[in-house]
């Protein structure tokens, strides 16, 4: 359920009609939370709400975007929701895991906000388990991208422009029976589920992964937002005076938080 700020004297609910819902699947490395992070931090969003759901372990921190000491101390939960309305934009973070056989039920309470609050499609970042790759699949680039037969007539074609490769189904049983061919997605946490109720319910969604492995994600982080990047153009690529190219991570801002992400350093008390 979505809950928007309140910031004093009571705010009403904004207006998401005809906007593009962008979130993440809490999948391996953490991928599409990372690259949504990055969005989120470049482009400024304002945060306009909470999503509460009982499906997600509860957790409070600081302000994970923090540009000076006044506004570090704004605390920040488990799923909220930012929004920038000149870019027909708004964003889900996901900032913890789910609670075991929550799955299905976060599913129904998210697809009946996005209808209720008319959102035109929604985005999925995720990510999948490189390990657990069929031949297929080992063949050139690590990105996919699946759409819903609803958001396929719409920008099909433009996926085909882009030359951009559809996750590809496995056998099903392999070994025994090579016909039957499933969408399989290990690591991918709820994008199974989430994409195929997208399916059946006729709403339009894209989902965009990276075969990846646990780790230091952020390079995998700036591969999947510069790919999503290219198909919404949230922002333009900068060019490099050194050497006159371009550097497709310049145009991201990193928020302070990434400064955290590996814990603090050793105490030299170790030593």
């Amino acid at each position: 359920m979505f809950i928007p700020c309140d910031r004093g004297g009571g705010s009403a609910a904004p207006d998401f009609k005809g906007f593009t819902l962008l979130m993440p699947a809490v999948s391996v490395g953490n991928v599409g939370q990372l690259a949504i992070d990055l969005v989120i931090s470049t482009l400024d969003m304002t945060k306009v709400g909470y999503f509460y759901t009982d499906c997600l372990v509860p957790m409070v921190g600081n302000n994970p975007y923090a540009t000076a000491e006044e506004n570090s101390v704004e605390l920040s939960i488990n799923a909220e929701v930012y929004s920038l309305p000149s870019k027909k934009l708004v964003v889900l973070q996901i900032r913890s895991p789910f609670i075991k056989n929550k799955y299905r039920p976060f599913c129904e309470t998210l697809l009946s906000w996005v209808k209720s609050s008319k959102c035109a499609r929604v985005v999925l970042l995720s990510s999948s388990h490189a390990y657990q790759r069929d031949d297929e699949q080992l063949l050139g680039t690590p990105l996919r991208y699946l759409l819903t037969p609803d958001l396929e007539k719409a920008v099909g074609g433009r996926m085909k422009e882009l030359n951009w490769k559809e996750m590809e189904k496995v056998a099903a049983y392999p070994g025994i029976n090579d016909t039957d061919k499933v969408l399989h997605i290990p690591g991918g946490g709820i994008t199974k589920l989430l994409f195929t109720e997208s399916c059946s319910e006729g709403i339009q969604m894209a989902v965009l992964l990276k075969f990846c492995s646990e780790g230091d994600n952020i390079p995998d982080a700036f591969v999947l937002v510069n790919y999503l990047n290219e198909w919404l153009q949230l922002t333009k690529s900068e060019v490099s005076t050194s050497n006159n190219s371009t550097d497709p991570s310049s145009q991201w801002k990193i928020p302070s938080s990434w400064r955290l992400l590996f814990g603090n350093g050793l105490p030299p008390a170790l030593f």
